[in-house]
């Protein structure tokens, strides 16, 4: 029995492109995996994949964990398997948890002699768009539709403050929006007010924050509360509805969190994570 942690991930920059001629919209981003992981346990077992879920009302049928391994036995032999899914991070947030535990499954695929680590990191965009980040994790420039992983410099001395509402955002609802908007930038954060590795790169801005804003003006309010609060600015990750901010250290981080657990359903100070997915 392997328990494997399945970390959240950070768009601390998204550049959104128009859609291409197959609906997908071309990305470039800057993406950080951080210390807050679901568990996905996993042993050897009979006739069929078995999955249990705790910790979140998830249909098993629509969960990735399964559609990652019937992808990886069409490059590969991979026994059946009894797994538990502890879900720890909010779904449907812009955090990644959905691809980081099907990138479990993958990475326990390749454990147990079936796939190599190449053909996982091959077949991960057929599962879901940055399923393949979360096999290599750290820190990341994410290109294409999510399919194109580098990895860069890694990210140092700062930590983060995670904030999500009470209300979600749905990724197809949010780049619907986006496009009916006509495709606008979001605002980029001031060089003065980012960590140091952080200033005169890429710009550090989502794009898809304009159209998270008018689908959701709840959000508005939210985000505007936690820089009050925190003294910070404010970034969304992904297509929201989670928020989060800077601090110099992980006390920091795990303060500013706690100031603010009446505005939210979950809250989060952690530091950054130098990898993805793996067994502890």
């Amino acid at each position: 029995m392997t328990t494997y942690e399945a970390p959240a991930k950070l768009n601390l920059s998204l550049l959104v492109s128009p859609p291409r001629s197959d609906g997908f919209h071309p990305l470039e981003s800057l993406v950080q995996t951080i210390a807050w992981c679901d568990l996905l346990t996993i042993e050897e077992g009979e006739g069929e994949d078995t999955l249990e879920i705790v910790g979140a009302e998830i249909d098993v049928g629509e969960n990735l964990v399964l559609k990652a391994l019937e992808t990886a036995r069409t490059r590969g032999s991979v026994p059946p398997l009894s797994m538990s899914l502890e879900k720890r991070l909010p779904i449907a947030a812009g955090l990644g948890g959905g691809s980081s535990d099907a990138a479990a499954a993958l990475k326990a695929a390749v454990d147990l002699g079936g796939l190599s680590e190449s053909l996982a990191i091959e077949v991960a965009p057929a599962v879901g768009a940055d399923v393949a980040l979360f096999l290599t994790g750290g820190s990341l420039l994410m290109a294409g539709v999510g399919e194109t992983i580098t990895a860069v410099e890694p990210l140092s001395g700062f930590s983060v403050a995670i904030a999500v509402p009470n209300f979600a955002l749905a990724t197809a609802e949010v780049y619907k929006r986006w496009d009916k908007m006509e495709g606008p930038q979001g605002e980029a954060v001031a060089n003065p007010s980012l960590p140091p590795q952080l200033r005169n790169g890429m710009p550090i801005r989502n794009d898809l924050l304009p159209a998270a804003l008018d689908l959701e003006p709840r959000l508005g309010d939210f985000m505007a509360d936690l820089r009050e609060m925190w003294g910070t600015p404010v970034s969304m990750t992904g297509s929201g509805s989670a928020c989060f901010g800077y601090f110099e250290s992980t006390a920091e981080a795990e303060d500013a969190a706690a100031s603010v657990t009446d505005l939210c359903d979950t809250v989060m100070g952690v530091e950054l994570r130098s990898l993805g997915v793996a067994p502890i």
